[in-house]
């Protein structure tokens, strides 16, 4: 069993930055392939970034390539995302998923974090 929990997030202007936080509790975290996902309102929930064990294989929608960055610390089992350059747009409520060895996808991943608002504006 893995429990996530988000921490960060908030409101900022149009061009600011947030880090978000997901901490996983258990021993077999690195075994865990971590993802970010947000949605917005009236809108589904969407992939935003993923990573694999080690730093290794870090994916991004194309919205938000060069503006976020997904990291992790597996001896501290959390995972960040960066948000720089933030936009409008990209005001939603954001998830953190995990899944032991494959990728997470919006209907495919085990465990999900409680999620957290983040709010841009222009």
């Amino acid at each position: 069993q893995v429990q996530l929990v988000q921490s960060g997030g908030g409101s900022v202007q149009a061009g600011g930055s947030l880090r978000l936080s997901c901490a996983a509790s258990g021993r077999t975290f690195s075994a865990y392939v971590m993802g970010w996902f947000r949605q917005a309102p009236g809108k589904e929930r969407q992939f935003v970034a993923s990573i694999r064990w080690n730093g290794i294989d870090a994916r991004y929608t194309d919205s938000v390539k060069g503006r976020f960055t997904i990291s992790r610390d597996d001896a501290k089992n959390t995972v960040y995302l960066q948000m720089n350059s933030l936009k409008p747009e990209d005001t939603a409520v954001y998830y953190c998923a995990a899944n032991p060895y494959i990728i997470p996808t919006v209907t495919r991943a085990q465990y999900w974090g409680q999620g957290t608002q983040v709010t841009v504006s222009s």
